[in-house]
């Protein structure tokens, strides 16, 4: 089984660094790091990737994953990359993303009448290509899986683990990272957080969004 992760600059490093960890541990895959070009990606925290395969490299995948981007990117303004997106799709088994990732989804024309999710700041967004948005963490409609913002994609890849190869490797998958999560605030979700607090990260968050 081949697993692409599409790599491109200002993505969210933990995006698709925390289903990898994951995702490259399952028995019989082969793990590919694909981006426009071949060479060094830089995160929108500065952290450097590697993708060892440029986009005319890869013609397959029976799982894509799209990360997302702190700027809630669409990638509209590379084509190229969107029409991979197009060509891969097809023939996958699964075509995932993670957070703002359903947004390149969405513009690669992959979610007209899908359920999908994706960061609750850019929820919204989803239906200028037709999709039906949904406030879920994990989102399968068909063979697209969607997830919801960052943190969620390590919850998606122990979903992927369990279908791929069992849920005793996906729990033991999960007790080997000691994915136990017992955060110091309870504020992860907008309907939880102070109030203030959301209001403010929203309009932080919605003015670094690009324009579709």
């Amino acid at each position: 089984m081949q697993i692409v992760f599409l790599f491109y600059d200002a993505m969210t490093a933990l995006d698709a660094v925390g289903p990898h960890e994951i995702l490259c541990r399952l028995p019989g895959v082969t793990v590919k790091r694909v981006a426009k070009s071949a060479g060094k990606i830089t995160t929108d925290s500065s952290l450097i990737l590697n993708a060892e395969y440029a986009l005319s490299d890869v013609s397959h995948a029976d799982i894509l994953f799209v990360p997302g981007a702190g700027n809630a990117t669409t990638l509209q303004k590379n084509p190229e990359t969107l029409d991979w997106i197009r060509k891969i799709h097809p023939k996958t088994t699964w075509t995932t993303s993670v957070c703002t990732g359903s947004l390149i989804l969405g513009a690669a024309g992959i979610l007209s009448g899908v359920k999908a999710t994706t960061h609750w700041a850019a929820l919204d967004r989803l239906s200028t290509w037709g999709a039906l948005p949904i406030e879920e963490r994990i989102v399968e409609s068909g063979k697209v899986i969607t997830a919801a913002g960052v943190s969620a994609g390590i919850d998606m890849a122990l979903t992927l683990a369990a279908k791929i190869s069992g849920e005793n490797i996906a729990k033991l998958l999960q007790l080997g990272i000691e994915y136990d999560p017992e955060p110091p605030f309870d504020s992860g979700s907008p309907k939880k957080a102070d109030p203030q607090l959301l209001e403010m990260l929203r309009k932080k968050m919605v003015a670094s969004f690009e324009t579709n």
